[in-house]
């Protein structure tokens, strides 16, 4: 049977190559046939063999009948010595490398070798080592010529003859004549020099120009939003102990930090509150309003000027005003602890607002009303008492704020005709019918204020069922049918206070009347809840007596109106009827 080899493939039969692995000391060659060889096979029985570098020899079927080299090419992966570079260094008298060489250890983990350092060439293992090479002479060089080339150790320099400038190089223009360079180098300064001027002059224009735009835009607003008119009313006040200040756009910009959104405390449809910190680290509420009314612009005026001036400890002081901006901002002082209607509605605070809390809150807002009604030097109606316009410091004292939808009313004038504003919820029936504003529309909405003390909801709410969507209605329903205690919040009824909910009830429930003018005052609502809270300090009073006169005003607040006070549920006044008159289902 013929082998056949193929050619280029050395697989044994005829030849075999064996790789020598790294590291290998000592390799010895045998090459011999075999006893039985047999001519058949197609060779002759002559053995050679051979060490040749990797990749160097390629099998021929021809070499096994007449090997055509007598010499290959052999690699000797050679290192000095057993040791490392670092061990050998210090061994003077068998280290191998000499001058200009330097050591490197050998890949195998197995001695070290030698190499000439760059700029030096021969033989690293010499007695004088490696020898410098000499780039000048032998062209390795990037200067101009070999006259501007110098030799150094290990390197070459470049340079220029005296009385020419440049580096000498190829690269780099070479070598000029002083007296060219100096007049190339002088324009080329000249013109950069003449660059830079041009540039700083024409950014200085456009900054001054900008400035100036600035400023003027400043001056637009700040005539716009009636600055003139509010510094003429300020320079001719007499009382010199409240002060308005106004604020430049570029305090309140410092105070928070450029309106950067995180200092924003609170979001309504009129504006955004910041909190800000002034220059003498006082921490302010800065309102940032939407939008403003250009007709108004006196009226806004008078009311800074004259909300400036209410010095009341449950009314949020107004601080001043900054009016450089298109939408004038309002600084008032900082409270720090949230809303009323966040400690009703928040389930984490809820349950820490307790019953004696809820009416000292309730009889504070409604001595602010009053005085704003009644003692402030024009009266003010506040046009959105709601919860969460009162807010609520640390020891929980109230503090009316928001006054973005408030009205003057002059003092010959008991209402005025306005657009209906104000909360879903809180809104005046009367009001929303009529348009006719009057100091009433802030009994209406502080009576619902009442009834979410008292029961701790909302004043309206889809998720409720049908017939209670409207917190009101659902009181006033329960009022009439003796339920009062069912709609209450859990938690705030105990036989101490029962007499004292009882009358705040129905305090409620007169300020809850559709006709404004058979709601009280709100003087007289301050008072009545005085009333209530000094219920407390006289434990003499005979609770039992009066509990049994509060039902009767219970049902005297239906009956009054018709007379008949012995069937409150069937003849007697039903406020239901005329609320029903307001669609309440629509949630607008």
């Amino acid at each position: 049977m013929q082998i056949m080899q193929r050619e280029g493939k050395c697989t044994g039969i005829g030849c075999c190559h064996v790789d020598i692995p790294p590291g290998m000391k000592n390799i010895s060659l045998q090459a011999f046939s075999f006893n039985n060889f047999n001519s058949s096979f197609g060779f002759n029985n002559c053995s050679t063999s051979f060490v040749a570098k990797n990749g160097n020899y390629t099998f021929s079927v021809d070499h096994l009948e007449r090997f055509p080299f007598e010499k290959v090419p052999f690699v000797v992966d050679w290192t000095v010595g057993s040791d490392t570079c670092e061990n050998s260094k210090g061994r003077t008298n068998d280290y191998a490398c000499k001058n200009n060489s330097y050591c490197e250890n050998s890949n195998t983990g197995y001695g070290y070798r030698c190499k000439c350092k760059a700029g030096f060439e021969g033989n690293p293992y010499l007695p004088h080592g490696c020898r410098d090479i000499e780039e000048c002479k032998s062209g390795k060089h990037n200067c101009i010529s070999e006259q501007n080339c110098r030799e150094t150790e290990g390197s070459f320099e470049c340079f220029c003859p005296e009385g020419q400038l440049g580096n000498g190089t190829r690269e780099d223009g070479g070598c000029q004549q002083r007296h060219q360079r100096d007049v190339f180098t002088k324009a080329a300064i000249g013109a950069g020099l003449g660059l830079i001027a041009l540039f700083v002059g024409t950014s200085w224009l456009y900054l001054i120009y900008q400035k100036r735009k600035v400023l003027k835009l400043k001056e637009k607003f700040f005539q716009q939003n009636g600055g003139i008119i509010l510094k003429q009313q300020l320079s001719t006040r007499k009382d010199s102990t409240q002060s308005t200040t106004i604020f430049s756009v570029e305090e309140l910009k410092k105070a928070t930090n450029y309106f950067d959104e995180n200092l924003i405390i609170g979001k309504g449809g009129y504006g955004t509150v910041f909190k800000g910190t002034l220059s003498n680290n006082k921490i302010v509420a800065i309102k940032k309003s939407k939008i403003v009314d250009q007709s108004q612009v006196e009226q806004f005026i008078n009311e800074v000027v004259v909300l400036s001036q209410i010095n009341h400890r449950n009314v949020v002081k107004l601080l001043g005003c900054c009016l450089e901006t298109e939408v004038p901002l309002l600084v008032y002082e900082f409270v720090n602890n949230g809303t009323l209607y966040d400690y009703l509605h928040k389930e984490c605070k809820a349950t820490n607002v307790s019953w004696k809390t809820r009416l000292r809150i309730a009889t504070e807002t409604a001595g602010a009303l009053s005085y704003l009604h009644s003692a402030a030097s024009i009266p003010i109606i506040h046009r959105d008492v709601k919860t969460s316009n009162i807010l609520l410091d640390d020891t929980y004292t109230a503090k009316v704020s928001d006054f973005g939808t408030s009205r003057l009313v002059p003092l010959d004038q008991t209402e005025l005709a306005t657009i209906v504003q104000g909360t879903f919820g809180y809104l005046d029936p009367e009001y929303m019918q009529t348009s006719q504003l009057t100091e009433k529309s802030d009994v209406y909405s502080f009576g619902v204020v009442l009834v979410e003390l008292l029961t701790g909801e909302k004043p309206f709410s889809f998720d409720r069922p049908e017939e209670k969507r409207s917190l009101t209605v659902h009181f006033l329903s329960c009022l009439k049918e003796d339920h009062l205690f069912d709609v209450l919040q859990m938690g705030i009824l105990d036989k101490e206070n029962k007499q004292e909910i009882m009358e705040v009830a129905i305090l409620a429930a007169k300020c809850l009347r559709v006709m404004g003018e058979e709601r009280p005052s709100m003087k007289e609502v301050a008072m009545e809840l005085e009333g209530v809270k000094r219920m407390e300090k006289h434990p003499w009073t005979n609770k039992s007596q009066n509990f049994d006169e509060t039902q009767y005003l219970l049902h005297e607040a239906y009956t009054h109106k018709h007379g008949d006070s012995g069937s409150h549920q069937n003849t007697g006044y039903d406020s239901l009827r005329d609320l029903e008159l307001i669609d309440f289902d629509d949630g607008r």
